[in-house]
C-alpha cells in the first residue's frame, strides 16, 4: 500500500487537491450542460412512487463530485501519478463515462442507451474503488457513496425510461 509522499511540499498536496477538483467538478459542468433543460423535462417525466424530488439531485451530486476529487487526491498524493497510472486513468474513465449520461438521457433522451451507460459506470466505478483502495482505502472507502448513488440512480433510470416509453426513445 502506498502512503503519502513525506517529501511533497504541502503547496504541490494542495495544489493536487484543487486540481483533482477541477476535474471531477468539469465533468459535472460537461454533464450540467446537457441537463439545462433537466428540470422542466424531468417534471413531464412519468416517475415511480420513490422517486426523490427533482431538487435533490443538485446538491447529492455536489457532495459524490466532491468525495471523487478528494478520493483522486488521496491516491495521487500516494505515489504520483506515474505510481498509480491504471488507477487514476480508470477514474477519468469512469469520469467521462458519468458525464455522457447527462447527454444520453437529458439531452438526446436515449432512456435505454443511458441505462446501459449507467450500467457500465457503476462497473467502472466497482474496478475504480477495488484500485483506489489497494492504493488508499480512505480513498476507496470514499467512492461507496457514489457507487451506492448510482446504483439507486440505475434503477431510477430503468424505471422512468419503462414509464416514458415515448419520450425516451
Amino acid at each position: 500500500m502506498n502512503q503519502p509522499q513525506p517529501s511533497m511540499p504541502i503547496g504541490r498536496q494542495a495544489a493536487g487537491l484543487v486540481g483533482w477538483l477541477v476535474v471531477c467538478f468539469a465533468a459535472s459542468a460537461v454533464g450540467a450542460l446537457a441537463s439545462v433543460q433537466a428540470r422542466s423535462f424531468y417534471a413531464d417525466l412519468q416517475q415511480p412512487s420513490w422517486a426523490p424530488p427533482g431538487w435533490v439531485f443538485g446538491p447529492v451530486w455536489t457532495a459524490l463530485y466532491a468525495l471523487m476529487g478528494v478520493a483522486a487526491w488521496l491516491v495521487w498524493r500516494s505515489g504520483g501519478f506515474r505510481s498509480n497510472r491504471p488507477a487514476l486513468l480508470l477514474f477519468l474513465v469512469q469520469l467521462a463515462v458519468n458525464a455522457v449520461w447527462s447527454w444520453l438521457f437529458f439531452a438526446w433522451r436515449l432512456g435505454g442507451l443511458a441505462f446501459l451507460d449507467i450500467l457500465a459506470l457503476a462497473a467502472l466505478i466497482v474496478a475504480t474503488l477495488v484500485a483506489f483502495w489497494r492504493a488508499r482505502p480512505l480513498a476507496g472507502a470514499l467512492l461507496v457513496p457514489y457507487l451506492l448513488w448510482v446504483a439507486f440512480a440505475a434503477a431510477l433510470n430503468l424505471a422512468i425510461w419503462r414509464l416514458n416509453p415515448a419520450m425516451l426513445g
